[in-house]
Parts: structure tokens; C-alpha cells; sequence
């Protein structure tokens, strides 16, 4: 086993969540496993698809396959699967976003690059992760757009995932108003978030709760260990959308790995 690549353990369980390949042409299929470590490694080394390492098999052959599991939502699939079986706590629940610099290579997508999740600011295209996570920091659903959106547009988003409820919702005073609020408070979720510098009305929060709020950020830490996600090299966003989902799932792995 490479450095990188997943454990006899890790496979065992993502075995069954992905799609059976079957050979064209008369050609068999190959090995999802070598398949799967050929993304890992592109995703973790952040080198372009031609760059990959030969011992994972032909690169348009593994970038055929990861853009075919992206159109029929199989990395999204992943992701939920691992969500619903290993979401055991739902205590409390985090949002937060952060900003990633798009390679200057990763413009010239057909549809724009402002379709696409980039935005421009002084130092070239930004994009901009907006992300929920559980109370123990790990990741449950990402939402993407430009860099220089406001964390507001995204919140009804993070909010409405199909994930378990939590009791509290915590995130950090970009997100305090009356109606992120109220919408916590309709779903009977309590908002931890401390209040503006510049709220008319002062608002109680709980701050030995909020101490916890920096596990969404050591995740983000852990997805940008990853160098596609720190640096934007895809063009679409439906594809960079799908390396965070895989980033996700393996950050997810050991959870399952260590109950055995």
C-alpha cells in the first residue's frame, strides 16, 4: 500500500457504496480500488490528471471514470451514505465557509467563470466553501460559490441539508441576524452566535458552548491538507464540488474504521 492510498479497513467499507464497473468493448473493467487511490492521489498531491502515477492505471481512464461517478452522483451518494450510518451525535452542529484561490488555469470554463463558483478580487479567481459540519468536526455537505459572496447566501442552503437535527447550531458573528435567527429558533435548533459589534439590541449567547466552534475550522484544516481543495485547479464546479465530497468521505473513514 502507497502512502495516501486506502487501508484494507477503509476499503472493506467503501467496497459496497461505489458502482460495479463492467468492461466495454470486450475489455474488462478495472479495479475500482486502483481506481479510487488514482483520485486520492490526484486529489492529495493536487498534480494535474496527465500527472498521475502510472501504478494506478491509465489517467484518462480513472478521470473517465470519476467524471462519469460525478454526472450520476455517486460521490454525493458516498458522502450521505457515510453521513447518515456514522452521524450518531447530534447534539450540535457548526457552519462556517472559507475561501480557496483558483489556479489561474482552472478559468475558461465554457459556461463562465462566474457560473462556475469563481469570483475575482486583487489577487486573481476566488471561490469560497461554505460548509456544515457535526459536533465532532466532520464534514456533512459543502455549498460552493463565488469568493466574494456574503456567508448569507448560502446559510438557507447549509441549513436545509437532509441531515439529523441538532439542538444548537453554532457559528461565528458573520452570521448573526434576526433572520438566520428566527430560522433556528422555528426549527426549534438554539443559535450559538455571538452578537455584531454594531446589534442595536444585545443578544445572549452561550460562550463556553461556542468554545467548540473551532472544530469546523481544524476540518477545514484537514480538507485543505488536501492541495486540489487549498488551490482550485477544475474549472467546473461540479468537479471540484465532487473532490470535496471524496475529501469529505475519507475524513469520514476512520470513524467506521476505529468502531471495529
Amino acid at each position: 500500500m502507497n502512502r495516501g492510498d486506502l487501508s484494507d479497513a477503509e476499503w472493506a467499507i467503501i467496497e459496497a457504496l461505489l458502482p460495479p464497473e463492467r468492461g466495454r468493448w470486450a475489455r474488462p473493467a478495472q479495479d475500482n480500488r486502483r481506481f479510487l487511490n488514482g483520485m486520492l492521489f490526484v486529489l492529495r498531491a493536487g498534480c494535474p490528471w496527465r500527472d498521475m502515477h502510472e501504478r494506478y492505471g491509465k489517467w484518462n481512464s480513472v478521470y473517465v471514470r470519476f467524471r462519469r461517478w460525478a454526472e450520476q452522483g455517486v460521490w454525493d451518494a458516498l458522502l450521505e451514505t457515510l453521513v447518515e450510518l456514522g452521524l450518531a451525535d447530534d447534539w450540535q452542529h457548526m457552519i462556517d465557509s472559507t475561501i480557496v484561490r483558483g489556479h489561474s488555469q482552472a478559468a475558461g470554463a465554457k459556461r463562465g467563470t462566474h457560473k462556475e463558483g469563481f469570483g475575482r478580487s486583487r489577487g486573481g479567481f476566488t471561490s469560497k466553501i461554505h460548509a456544515r459540519a457535526d459536533s465532532h468536526g466532520r464534514p456533512l455537505g459543502f455549498v460552493l460559490t463565488s469568493g466574494e459572496t456574503s456567508d448569507y447566501a448560502a446559510t438557507p442552503a447549509l441549513l436545509g441539508m437532509p441531515v439529523a437535527k441538532p439542538k444548537a447550531m453554532l457559528a461565528d458573528k458573520g452570521y448573526d441576524s434576526d433572520e438566520v435567527r428566527a430560522s433556528l429558533l422555528l426549527k426549534g435548533i438554539l443559535p450559538v452566535i455571538p452578537p455584531k459589534a454594531n446589534r442595536k439590541e444585545s443578544v445572549s449567547y452561550d460562550f463556553k458552548l461556542y468554545k467548540d466552534r473551532n472544530r469546523i475550522e481544524r476540518m477545514f484544516n484537514r480538507l485543505k491538507q488536501f492541495r486540489r481543495i487549498a488551490t482550485r485547479y477544475d474549472k467546473t464546479a461540479v468537479s471540484f464540488l465532487k473532490f470535496l465530497a471524496i475529501a469529505a468521505a475519507k475524513i469520514w473513514l476512520p470513524t467506521f474504521v476505529n468502531r471495529t
